[in-house]
């Protein structure tokens, strides 16, 4: 890492603003920037070409790994569906050093017993891992660092020349065009996620839990990246009620500590009907567990705090609750 000499403001405004010449600088940390672009995009066409020439002669790399729960593996959605590594953290969990963010997930162990299955979609390798009794069977496809498929698809000539239009503060015909398109993208996108969701809420009324659960963590996965709605928030408005509808698929199922992670998510992202947290049928196995009453505290404060009276007058403070 090179820093930045001392001598000279790295914004042009401050230059302007002291009277200082930054041309100096400018220049300087433009080749910076350059190389370092160069530089990572060189690291991912090289991991990229090491796994097509080992996936060209039949000798792609795997890992074999058993691991107990809790995982200190984060995932996410590829866009060809897949469900793929984005960090190994063993502070956070087990897991194994072999394993690298870009990993792909190719079979899993199912939620109970010795089977195993081919990894098909995010949605279902999210199931399996969350609903697994036991260790948790991954086999896993290396693809050495190539985070391709987490990635954006390379520019076209229209997104070319709409981003050098806006880095000369320009609005052209490349910018309108790629608007254009992005919108059109974009209602498309928000019109497949909606029918994914319509057909998981149908399996979850036909009793298909398993599928509903596997669709609505598919969903979740296509939460947009880098959201921000027209009213400035930064989640879609789906996004709640898919973790809410999560959190019930788990409750059915009886996983409880499963079923909190996504209630809490889905209040954390915005769900704020807790009529119906506390009254929802199919959340009634989580609440049962002494952690539900908090949880949604955390959300929804009450009026009295009642929690905070017994502790601060012990038996006595009990006397003064409703039951």
């Amino acid at each position: 890492m090179l820093p930045a000499p001392s001598r000279y403001f790295v914004r042009d405004d401050m230059c302007t603003k002291y009277g200082q010449d930054c041309q100096p600088l400018t220049a300087w940390w433009a080749l910076v920037l350059q190389a370092k672009q160069h530089i990572q995009q060189r690291t991912v066409v090289l991991a990229a070409a090491q796994v097509k020439a080992g996936a060209a002669a039949g000798t792609e790399e795997y890992i074999e790994v058993d691991l107990p729960k809790p995982l200190g593996l984060k995932f996410a959605r590829g866009n060809d569906g897949g469900a793929y590594i984005v960090k190994n953290d063993p502070n956070v969990g087990n897991t194994d050093p072999r394993i690298q963010p870009g990993d792909k997930i190719v079979k899993i162990s199912a939620s109970f017993g010795t089977d195993v299955w081919d990894a098909q979609n995010y949605g279902q390798i999210m199931y399996a891992i969350r609903t697994r009794s036991g260790t948790v069977y991954m086999k896993i496809r290396r693809n050495f660092g190539d985070m391709s498929a987490l990635q954006e698809e390379e520019l076209d000539a229209a997104q070319k020349l709409a981003k050098f239009e806006r880095s000369g503060g320009n609005y052209g015909a490349g910018t309108k065009e790629l608007q254009a398109r992005n919108y059109i993208s974009r209602r498309e996108q928000e019109r497949k996620r909606r029918e994914l969701f319509d057909d998981a809420l149908a399996k979850f009324t036909k009793g298909d839990i398993e599928g509903a659960l596997v669709d609505f963590e598919n969903v979740a996965a296509l939460e947009p990246r880098n959201y921000v709605g027209d009213n400035l928030s930064r989640v879609t408005a789906i996004l709640p009620v898919t973790h809410y509808n999560i959190a019930c698929c788990y409750s059915m199922l009886k996983q409880i500590d499963e079923g909190l992670k996504s209630l809490d998510m889905a209040m954390n992202c915005g769900f704020e009907d807790y009529q119906k947290v506390r009254s929802d049928k199919n959340l009634a196995n989580l609440r049962q567990s002494p952690k539900f009453e908090p949880l949604v505290e955390k959300y929804d404060e009450p009026v009295i705090n009642w929690r905070a009276v017994e502790s601060t007058f012990g038996a006595f403070g009990k006397l003064f609750k409703k039951n």
